[in-house]
């Protein structure tokens, strides 16, 4: 029994002092890799500084556990048992942030192991593919809020309508028994084409009407009228 109990506890040890300082270092150069992707493809508030360095760390305690199990099933299954009580409570606010999480574990599980070139290739091929698609984004969205009096509904509705060639879509309509508010959401290209062309209109016509507050202002009964952009970086 005790012999049985001493082997067990030697299973893992069969590396050399050199093999397992190079399956550390190893995932913590790839980690690099994975710090300067992050910091390249995240920009402004959405950049997290402490995240990007997690990420660093969970790469190289990754390949540390997998060291320490290798290819012993008892160090495994308790190795399982010991992490399955953890539970996340953070939650990720960009879907890329899942993709970097993946990426460190399986990181660390091949510099575990020793397949330094699957995880080297593997982050290599990852890397140019965040780098080149990683900093695109949603187009900007922007939220067109009126409000206005209620006689006035019509006559915004029919302004909305004459202005955008595509009508924005109507996102709430909040009513009290004096005004009424609309709140439409649009991208920037509409607004942009929609007061290209009220500008060309206003030149022909000889007016100087030629944004949309202008024109809603001018209906009477307008509360206020705002445009806010609502983009990936709000939370």
């Amino acid at each position: 029994m005790n012999k049985y109990l001493f082997e067990l506890i030697n299973s893992a040890g069969n590396l050399s002092i050199q093999d397992i300082i190079l399956r550390i270092v190893m995932s913590a150069i790839l980690g690099i890799v994975v710090y300067i992707s992050y910091r390249l493809s995240h920009s402004g508030t959405i950049y997290s500084t402490k995240f990007n360095i997690t990420l660093l760390t969970l790469t190289v305690l990754t390949a540390t556990v997998m060291t320490v199990i290798g290819n012993n099933v008892a160090l495994s299954l308790g190795m399982v048992g010991a992490l399955s009580i953890i539970r996340f409570r953070t939650s990720i606010k960009d879907s890329r942030d899942t993709v970097y999480i993946f990426w460190t574990i399986i990181i660390g599980i091949c510099c575990g192991v020793g397949d330094f070139v699957v995880a080297a290739v593997g982050s290599g091929v990852v890397f140019l593919v965040l780098l080149i698609f990683g900093r695109i984004k949603n187009e900007h969205r922007l939220l067109l809020i009126i409000r206005c009096e209620r006689d006035k509904e019509n006559a915004v509705r029919r302004v909305l309508f004459e202005y955008f060639p595509t009508p924005p879509v109507l996102k709430a309509e909040n009513t009290t028994k004096e005004s009424i508010e609309f709140l439409y959401e649009l991208n920037r290209k509409m607004l942009e084409n929609a007061q290209e062309r009220e500008r060309k209109n206003a030149i022909a016509a000889e007016r100087s009407s030629t944004t949309l507050t202008e024109i809603l202002y001018h209906l009477g009964g307008i509360d206020y009228v705002n445009i806010v952009e609502q983009s990936d970086e709000i939370y």
